[in-house]
Formats: structure tokens, C-alpha cells, sequence
């Protein structure tokens, strides 16, 4: 009897035991599952930047790409012209895209507020290219400026100081209008009596060829000195279904974008070897304009205040450079 009773007790311990290693297998295999559903979902994102200034903050961002050093992938591609991007945005073979700030803002309308504005990357590439040296813009009265851009933002830009300094264009400042920033540099590079405004990295390439030529006016600081946001060259835009797609994964390319950013800033003559390896930039040229290109990243409230005052500049200036209306509070995206 005494034998029977402790079978019986040796059985009921063994089932407890059983049941409390199934309930710890549950609660592992819940943890597990609970972990997996807090897992973020990364993407693999197609991206666009241009052979030019607005390509430079993003460059270390695409270099750990290409080494699998980011959670996202990002596929980048450098066009030369911003009508090769609005194409692919267009057709939706291009997710994201670093581009002027203006155009943005025509995609946005011509899109149906298809694409939104997540970023500014870039601030103000123009400089006053000079062997003399400038105190102020009014230094530029009677003067002959060869410059880019008519009927773009460079003019407007241009005319915007020059009518704020009192100077009237083409009656104060002649204004000579080439097709391309080259035609202008080439000028500069054999002209020692000529001045030019050329935007970032076209200046520091005529001072590597002209040692008599130099950085004579930040047009960028000149402007800030008569307006109330700072001119805003270039953004990062992306299509809305591919944010809404993944809220997380696009905040987390804005995370690396960034970074990026800060890393690009301290470090031009490494920036420089992955732009050139790219085929963005020559090296010499790009850890010559680097720093003087002012690359950015502002999101959120302040971005939309720096581009709403700035666009507000152009669309006085020209309705259709901002393309036809001023974009509304849809196209601005805030993680």
C-alpha cells in the first residue's frame, strides 16, 4: 500500500513537471514571437542624386550601402540632368531622390502630390568669382557678371540681392547669360578682368586653374543678409506610396541620411574619394568645393519654414519656377 501511494505521488510530480516545461516552452516561444513582430522591416529603396552638389551629402550613406553596412539597401544612381529623375519618379522606377528644391515643388504639382519633401540637403552653392577682392555686393555696381541660369533660380537669386542692395539689374550690373556653368568657367579661367557667378563645385575648378581668381562673394551669405530664410538649393524628396509603404524604413533612411550628412561635413578628402569613385566629381575639384558647399540636413517644422519663405521668393519672381502654385502643407513629410 505504502509502495502503491508513493507511485502515485512520483507520477503526479512528474506530470507537474511536464505541464510547467510546456507552459515555459509556450511563454519562450511567445517571447519569441513577440520579438520577431517588434522586428523592424527594412527596405530596399531605389535612389537618385545628381552629378553634382546635392549628390555629396548622401555619399557615405551609399558607400555602407554598398558594403552592407546599413539596414536598408540603397541602390544609387548619379544622373546628370534633373529631367532623367523626374522621369523615374515619374514611372515610379525611382523611390527617392536628392533634387533642387524648386523642381521638387513642380513635381509636386505636376504629380498630384505624388511625392513629398522629407528633407533639405543643400543650401546655397553660388559664389561671386572675382581677382578682386569685395567688401559687399555693392561692389558689383557697373560691373559685368557672366553667370548660368536665366530664367532659373541662379537669375532669380541674382536679381533678389542685387534689388535688395539697390541695384538695379541690368541697368546697375550688366548681366551676361551663358548656357552652361563650363562656358562660364572657361571665361574665368583665361580672363583675369572678368567676374563670375558659378555655383559649387564649377567656382573652385577655376581656382585650381587661375590662381588669380578667388572666392570673392558668398552669394548665400548675401542673401541671408536681406531675407529671412536661407536660399535652399536642393532637397530629398520621395514618392508618398513608397513612404507610406514603410513609415519605418523611410525614417530610418532619414536616420542614415543624417548621419551622412555629419559625416560629410568633417571628412572631405574621404567624401571626396567615394564621389570621384562614383563618377560624381573629380577628387581635386571635390575636396576643393566640399567645404564650400553647404550641405544640410533640416527636417520637420524648420524645413518646411526655410522652404515655404524660399519658394515664396521664386513664385513672386516667376509663378512657374515653383510650378504654377505655391505647394501646400501635404507636401511637407515629418518623421
Amino acid at each position: 500500500m505504502k509502495k502503491s501511494k508513493i507511485a502515485l505521488i512520483l507520477s503526479v510530480i512528474i506530470i507537474i513537471a511536464l505541464f510547467a516545461g510546456c507552459g515555459n516552452r509556450a511563454a519562450s516561444n511567445k517571447k519569441s514571437d513577440d520579438n520577431k513582430s517588434e522586428k523592424k522591416e527594412f527596405r530596399e529603396y531605389n535612389v537618385a542624386v545628381l552629378k553634382g552638389p546635392t549628390a555629396v551629402g548622401f555619399a557615405k550613406a551609399w558607400s555602407d550601402s554598398d558594403e552592407e553596412n546599413t539596414d536598408n539597401k540603397y541602390n544609387v544612381t548619379a544622373y546628370a540632368t534633373p529631367d532623367e529623375i523626374s522621369a523615374g519618379l515619374a514611372k515610379g522606377e525611382i523611390d527617392i531622390a536628392a533634387i533642387p528644391c524648386n523642381l521638387a515643388s513642380v513635381l509636386y504639382n505636376k504629380t498630384g502630390k505624388g511625392i513629398k519633401v522629407a528633407a533639405v540637403n543643400t543650401l546655397s552653392v553660388l559664389y561671386m568669382v572675382s581677382s578682386s577682392e569685395m567688401d559687399s555686393v555693392n561692389d558689383l555696381k557697373g560691373k559685368t557678371i557672366y553667370t548660368t541660369g536665366q530664367g532659373t533660380t541662379p537669375q532669380y537669386t541674382l536679381e533678389y540681392i542685387l534689388s535688395k542692395n539697390g541695384l538695379t539689374p541690368g541697368t546697375d550690373v550688366k548681366i551676361e547669360y551663358k548656357q552652361e556653368a563650363a562656358e562660364v568657367a572657361a571665361i574665368l579661367t583665361t580672363d583675369n578682368d572678368a567676374i563670375g557667378m558659378l555655383p559649387q563645385p564649377y567656382a573652385s575648378a577655376v581656382l585650381l586653374k587661375n590662381q588669380n581668381m578667388k572666392l570673392a562673394l558668398d552669394m548665400g551669405n548675401e542673401w541671408n543678409k536681406v531675407a529671412d530664410t536661407p536660399v535652399v538649393t536642393g532637397v530629398a524628396v520621395a514618392r508618398k506610396e513608397v513612404i507610406e509603404d514603410n513609415k519605418e524604413a523611410f525614417d530610418q533612411f532619414l536616420d542614415d541620411y543624417e548621419a551622412s550628412v555629419e559625416y560629410c561635413k568633417d571628412n572631405s578628402d574621404s567624401v571626396a574619394s567615394i564621389l570621384a569613385a562614383k563618377g560624381v566629381f573629380e577628387e581635386p575639384v571635390a575636396k576643393k568645393a566640399i567645404p564650400y558647399l553647404n550641405i544640410a540636413f533640416v527636417s520637420g517644422e524648420e524645413m518646411q519654414a526655410d522652404i515655404e519663405n524660399y519658394l515664396n521668393v521664386l513664385y513672386k519672381a516667376n509663378p512657374a519656377s515653383v510650378g504654377g502654385t505655391m505647394p501646400d502643407d501635404e507636401f511637407y513629410y515629418s518623421r
